[in-house]
């Protein structure tokens, strides 16, 4: 805990697009005297990047145009301004779509936001240790965090901006565990180099990491078959040739069940039709009310919309890039790439290749596929992660962290303080970015995680102003 009368220590935990977002925010603007001390736990040499932005892979693009992209919610072309900048048609002639929208490559957003958070690095506002957090542990009213290769940091706030962790080994594939040819938890460049020009390929997934997967492989030469697979075989759309509007208010009447909005968006689609207008505007017009949608809703709704109707959202929602999209359809209409709704049922290998059993969707037979690699592509495990770091199952242990009661991610309330196993908000600690799903609904997005991001700097600032960490605690201390 800090001591009496230093400046508050505000460590986050966590420096990709979430925790620099915050960081930034929390040191912009700060008028006077009594600003924290900002520390950002991250790993990685740059901030801001994290797993989706710190990539090399030139395929790897931003799934929406580039103008709704910025980390400023009161400036939304501030990514666009910068990209246009820098971005040619020498150095990248396929950057933009026959619309002439912009899709950039996903580590020039990447650089933006390092670009922006520099200065407040080069001050001191902003302290970057480059270094993963071993435990976070309650120091009298305040907070520890532990970190390998670095001391100890007493703080009176912590803000959890991690991300959600890799998917599990699908049980079906656990004999394949440590076989050469599966290759599963990093599905980067680097990893696919091991899939031969001519290989039998099993991609498990058919979201966008798959897309980015099969984009990669294709980049790199591959031209042997691919076959990709999920329960329902549905694959992420692409964007619409042309942007259109929809206007609808889907939050009134308040909706009582899932099944209502799911009849209110029917209706509208129906209607979009009618007037030319794609599917594209009228779920662009959901998920822009989609966080107040979610709190009308009830959480035994809330739990319906993420068991049957979520895999259909997130096809629709989570479009593909223009780019990655094309090359998918070629390899479609070229024989290389096969999308199917099946499931796994076993897997063998032998020398003649990886033997996979899967269970068709459509009628129920059996499949057998022989391939040389098995490629796991299937999503964030949402329900693991109080098991993915030890600091946090050692949250869950001593109280302070629960799972939200949608399976989307941790329990918090509606200011982003976590909810303990006594089910009340615990005090300097906040959940940020999209680990708050479960609470607020539509944390995805850009947007939507730009703004998160400045509700709590907003909250940590207007904390901070009043007097000191123990205004904190006792404001906490109403709540409670």
């Amino acid at each position: 805990m800090a001591e009496a009368g230093d400046k508050p220590t505000i460590a986050i935990v966590g420096g990709g697009f979430t925790g620099a977002a915050v960081a930034l925010h929390l040191a912009a603007g700060w008028a006077g005297p009594g600003r924290p001390r900002i520390v950002v736990f991250e790993p990685r040499p740059q901030l801001g990047g994290g797993l989706a932005y710190s990539t090399r892979e030139p395929t790897h693009r931003i799934n929406v145009p580039a103008g709704n992209m910025s980390m400023y919610p009161d400036d939304p072309t501030s990514f666009l301004r910068y990209a246009e900048d820098r971005i040619t048609p020498a150095n990248d002639p396929d950057a933009r779509n026959a619309a002439g929208l912009l899709f950039p490559r996903r580590r020039v957003f990447g650089d933006y936001v390092a670009h922006e958070i520099e200065p407040y690095l080069a001050s001191g506002a902003i302290e970057h240790r480059q270094a993963a957090v071993t435990a976070v542990a309650r120091d009298g009213a305040g907070w520890r965090v532990e970190s390998d290769g670095a001391e100890s940091l007493p703080a009176d706030i912590v803000v959890l901006a991690v991300s959600h962790p890799d998917a599990g080994l699908p049980r079906a594939l656990a004999p394949l565990a440590g076989h050469a040819g599966l290759i599963a938890g990093d599905t980067g460049p680097e990893a696919l180099t091991a899939v031969h020009a001519e290989d039998r390929v099993l991609v498990v997934g058919n979201g966008l990491t798959a897309a980015d997967v099969i984009a990669t492989l294709n980049r790199q030469g591959h031209r042997g078959p691919i076959l990709s697979i999920s329960r329902r075989g549905l694959r992420s759309r692409g964007h619409a040739p042309v942007p259109q509007e929809f206007e609808a208010d889907f939050t009134s009447p308040p909706p009582e069940t899932a099944s209502q909005l799911l009849h209110r968006v029917r209706v509208s689609l129906r209607e979009a039709d009618a007037q030319g207008i794609g599917w594209h505007a009228v779920l662009d017009a959901v998920r822009r009310q989609g966080q107040a949608l979610w709190r009308l809703l009830p959480v035994a709704e809330r739990r319906r919309i993420v068991r049957h109707v979520r895999p259909y959202w997130d096809v629709h929602r989570f479009r593909i890039a223009p780019q990655v999209e094309q090359v998918l359809e070629r390899a479609i209409a070229e024989g290389r790439l096969d999308v199917i709704a099946a499931s796994l049922r076993g897997a063998r290998a032998d020398a003649d290749g990886i033997h996979i059993a899967l269970k068709s969707r459509r009628d129920g037979e059996t499949i057998e596929k022989t391939v040389d690699k098995v490629i796991v592509t299937t999503g964030p495990a949402h329900g693991g992660i109080l098991e993915s770091q030890p600091f946090l199952s050692g949250l869950r242990d001593a109280g302070y962290l629960t799972l939200c009661a949608t399976g989307l991610g941790l329990a918090c309330d509606d200011q982003s303080y976590a909810i303990g196993a006594d089910h009340l908000p615990v005090k300097g600690l906040l959940i940020a970015g999209p680990l708050a799903r479960g609470t607020f609904g539509e944390l995805m997005g850009m947007p939507q995680v730009s703004e998160h991001a400045l509700d709590i700097a907003h909250l940590i600032k207007t904390l901070a102003a009043r007097e000191s960490p123990a205004t904190e605690n006792a404001a906490a201390d109403q709540r409670t």
